[in-house]
């Protein structure tokens, strides 16, 4: 394991890639078309809310959420100049100013009915804003 943090673009190559997999799916399998903009994000979550109203277990959903939170962080790096930031196989979001935030992980509090990645991002941007 790493203590040292990596940057973009080694750090952002997964999260990348699981995010363009995820607008691909989506594009294919739900009609749904993702443009990385904050407003797609109220999509995400509503098919995040679909899928635990339905009672998908999470063992079942984990990959997609990954790829829900991965497209996440990427608006919100698009949105605030933000940049991946890997270590130890997690990837967060670093933000001008300095905040880590975890959009894979709100992806899974999204999906246990504790979050929002519409929220999140509006946070993150709010919060770049006031540097």
């Amino acid at each position: 394991m790493t203590t040292q943090a990596e940057t973009r673009p080694s750090a952002a190559a997964k999260p990348l890639r699981w995010a363009a997999d995820t607008v691909a799916t989506m594009r294919e399998g739900a009609r749904l078309r993702l443009d990385y903009s904050p407003q797609s994000l109220w999509s995400i979550d509503r098919m995040i809310e679909g899928i635990r109203r339905e009672g998908a277990p999470y063992a079942a959903v984990a990959e997609v959420l990954r790829g829900f939170g991965a497209y996440a962080g990427e608006v919100m790096a698009r949105q605030t100049g933000a940049e991946w930031w890997a270590t130890g196989g997690d990837h967060w979001i670093r933000t001008p100013d300095g905040r880590l935030w975890d959009p894979i992980d709100e992806a899974r509090r999204t999906y246990a009915g504790n979050g929002s990645l519409r929220l999140l991002c509006r946070d993150a941007a709010d919060s770049a804003s006031r540097r």
